[in-house]
């Protein structure tokens, strides 16, 4: 009997509060990250979006005592954008095939300069240094300075002048002689032109493949040097180790950094679809049409990079982790 009261004299253990697991806990503390700006843009961004909407859809009429009233005209301003104004969809097609040709040769390229920055070399952290410099720079006031062409009056039509009356530019296209090779490969004019286009754009490639190439080098380090050696000890070569092992487990940085790319390009100050809408606004009323281009650009943008996305990640390989 007295083992019996005993028994149920004893209570029952309690239950110990059940902990969040750790994804549940970094997400949280993800979200604490994110909240200034997420508050940022509630409070300042979204207002300024609806009124953007609410503007593409209106006409403004100035008040006789002051101010002005809105009048909503439906979808003129957008008929005006894309039927009247003989401008901006020309403009339009020509920053979005702009847009196209800096996608591929930006990507590229960092991905090129990411492999060869993540070698064992002596002052490899200097040369990351030297090429992530140029995104620095190219902020601020440095960006401003740039944008306003202050070299232009160092430019003539046949290249910089530097005083001794010899062609600069031309002196460089000769030596790699770039148009003479592919001929020579009996390849499409296209090609040509275009890998011409990308030779004398590349300080603007080199000015805007620092983030990428950041993004690249962080997806190099995460891959485990035991594949690696595997791979060596079988006898891989680099091209086959590269192309069988590197560039499968980088592959969601490059949808990372192709989406990036367009973003960028997007709100980039040299966009000329951005500097035309910029103009259009400085009109005497032409707040709201170019609110009506503004988002006639915003919606192909958004249009594009849906089509990136769709076609790379049907490539993108996700290593599963156990």
């Amino acid at each position: 009997m007295n083992s019996e009261a005993k028994l149920t004299n004893v209570s029952a253990p309690k239950k110990r509060k059940r902990r969040a697991s750790l994804d549940a806990r970094k997400a949280r503390a993800g979200w604490f990250f994110v909240l200034p700006f997420v508050l940022g843009f509630v409070v300042i961004y979204l207002p300024i979006i609806i009124d953007s909407i609410k503007y593409s859809f209106n006409k403004i009429k100035i008040g006789q005592g002051g101010g002005y009233t809105l009048e909503f005209v439906g979808w003129d301003n957008y008929q005006e954008a894309l039927f009247v104004d003989p401008n901006f969809v020309q403009t339009l097609a020509s920053g979005i095939q702009q847009l196209i040709f800096d996608i591929p040769a930006i990507v590229i390229f960092s991905l090129f300069m990411a492999v060869l920055l993540n070698q064992k070399m002596v002052g490899r952290a200097a040369f990351r240094a030297i090429f992530f410099i140029p995104v620095i720079i190219s902020t601020g006031i440095i960006d401003k300075i740039d944008q306003a062409n202050t070299m232009v009056d160092y430019m003539t039509d046949t290249g910089i002048e530097d005083g001794s009356g010899q062609n600069t530019t031309n002196e460089i296209l000769s030596a790699v002689d770039i148009e003479r090779l592919f001929d020579n490969m009996k390849v499409g004019t296209e090609l040509v032109d275009y890998v011409v286009q990308m030779v004398n754009n590349i300080y603007n490639i080199i000015n805007r493949s620092g983030v990428q190439m950041l993004i690249y080098l962080a997806g190099l380090q995460s891959i485990s040097p035991a594949i690696y050696e595997s791979c060596e000890i079988d006898g891989a070569t680099a091209w086959e180790t590269f192309w069988k092992i590197t560039f499968p487990m980088i592959s969601p940085m490059i949808l990372v950094n192709s989406i990036y790319t367009v973003i960028d390009s997007f709100t980039s100050q040299s966009n000329k679809v951005m500097t035309y809408i910029a103009t259009v606004y400085d009109q005497a009323g032409g707040n709201v049409l170019s609110s009506a281009m503004a988002w006639v650009y915003f919606l192909i943008v958004i249009v594009i990079i849906g089509i990136v996305a769709a076609v790379l990640s049907a490539y993108v390989f996700y290593q599963k982790r156990d």
